[in-house]
């Protein structure tokens, strides 16, 4: 953006001083415009794109420091300049706390102003080109809904690419919350089935009289409770993708019934005759080791070799780091979203204890911590508090401190920031009063004696 794209909104009461400064402005370029006093600034920022306000502290009705948060609810990122006399100096370093860019002192040379504006455009400049240019490395760290820039995380995209237009059988491999579930969707996604449905059951939820039922469907009066035909998994899933979720937790009969409708693409609803096709792509996904359960009789291996035609092996969080910063933050930023709350950040305490914990849960658990974190989180920037996670003893690289003394010394702050007053404190971590106390005694964290 160039002084010329750059359009400035000039705020003072004293006629002389607004009108100068704009005429001055203009001659270097920038679109001014002018306004008298706070709520003629404030309407002004509402209605038009300004790109930043220059304004003056000392005006009578709304004075600067008002108008600054007036503007600042309603344009967040855009910044002001602020006018003061030097007897106001600790005016201006509070309009610095209230979200002031900077501030220049009366009286000022108009080429010193000139250049503080021309700052802030640069600056402003500068902040775009960051964001777009993260923007694209976003793109490329993206895989449709997944995220990942880990040499195992691009293997697995690599693999998706590669089956998603086929009608070969997938199975999925990963613990818990690594997001095999996703993984299935954007291979339905990808694939020429794109336009039918993706079903979806897990195996593992239904018990075995209900499960045949759920697949399959079942006719009117074939058993008690049954009071009209009603299709199953496979007859929905038709010209589309079916999810087998669990799958290593299917009994063995289903497993002998699944093998024979993988392989004939045909079926017969419970209490029933009528022979069913039905066009789908198999996608199995299970957090098993499969073939150690062939080994161990607990599951078919003709069943295990149907559905191993291609294997996508999902990594656990812990062996992919590097991208724990870019999902964190991208649920943070979804979440802030969601929730209708103001952007923030991670403290550097915080980013330490996400990268150092292992992540039991994976992706899923680093979804909900941060979720929660945003729901709790009361300050500018997510604490190691805000975040509940139970850390290890193991010292957070590149600090020279135990998990442990990090969350011991938010504690302590908090508590120092609240008077002591255990309650506001207990809020103000997002915990309740007894697990603070016990906190405050598994830290040796004790109340200062009077002075």
């Amino acid at each position: 953006m160039t002084a010329s794209q750059a359009r400035v909104l000039i705020v003072d009461d004293e006629t002389i001083v607004r009108e100068s400064l704009g005429d001055y402005l203009r001659e270097h370029g920038y679109s001014v415009d002018l306004a008298a006093d706070g709520p003629t600034a404030v309407e002004m920022v509402a209605r038009g794109a300004y790109h930043m306000v220059v304004l003056d502290i000392r005006m009578p009705g709304m004075d600067g420091i008002e108008t600054l948060r007036e503007i600042k609810a309603r344009r967040p990122d855009l910044p002001v300049l602020m006018i003061t006399a030097y007897a106001d100096v600790s005016t201006a370093v509070a309009s610095m706390k209230a979200g002031a860019y900077d501030y220049v002192l009366k009286p000022f040379d108009p080429d010193e102003l000139a250049m503080s504006v021309r700052n802030v455009v640069t600056h402003q400049n500068l902040l775009r080109e960051n964001l777009a240019l993260r923007r694209k490395l976003e793109e490329r760290e993206r895989f449709d809904e997944m995220i990942g820039r880990a040499p195992l995380m691009r293997a697995v995209f690599d693999t998706i690419s590669a089956v998603a237009d086929t009608n070969v059988t997938v199975l999925i491999r990963g613990e818990s919350g690594t997001g095999k579930e996703m993984v299935a969707r954007t291979i339905h996604t990808r694939s020429n089935r794109a336009s039918g449905p993706f079903i979806a059951i897990n195996c593992g939820a239904l018990p075995e009289t209900l499960i045949e039922s759920e697949l399959f469907g079942h006719e009117r009066g074939a058993f008690t409770g049954a009071v009209a035909r009603r299709k199953g998994r496979f007859e929905l899933a038709n010209g589309g993708t079916l999810l087998l979720d669990e799958i290593g937790e299917m009994a063995p009969k289903m497993q002998v019934e699944l093998l024979r409708v993988i392989e004939t693409r045909q079926f017969v609803r419970v209490g029933g005759t009528e022979t069913v096709s039905s066009d789908v792509r198999i996608v199995a996904a299970t957090n098993r080791d499969l073939l150690a359960d062939v080994k161990a009789g607990r599951f078919r291996e003709d069943l295990y070799y149907r559905l191993n035609v291609v294997t996508v092996l999902l990594p656990p969080l812990r062996d992919r780091r590097e991208d724990i910063p870019l999902l964190a933050e991208h649920f943070l930023r979804h979440h802030a979203k969601e929730m209708g709350r103001p952007a923030r950040a991670f403290s550097p305490d915080a980013l330490a204890l996400l990268l150092a914990y292992d992540w039991p849960g994976n992706v899923r658990e680093l979804a909900n911590a941060v979720e929660r974190a945003v729901a709790i989180g009361k300050t500018e920037l997510v604490s190691p508090a805000d975040l509940s996670i139970d850390a290890p003893e193991e010292v957070v690289a590149g600090t020279g401190k135990t998990l442990r003394e990090i969350e011991r010394r938010q504690v302590a702050a908090i508590l120092d920031e609240c008077g002591w007053n255990i309650t506001r404190a207990a809020e103000t971590l997002g915990i309740d009063r007894v697990t603070l106390y016990n906190k405050m005694r598994r830290y040796g964290i004790q109340r200062p004696e009077p002075q």
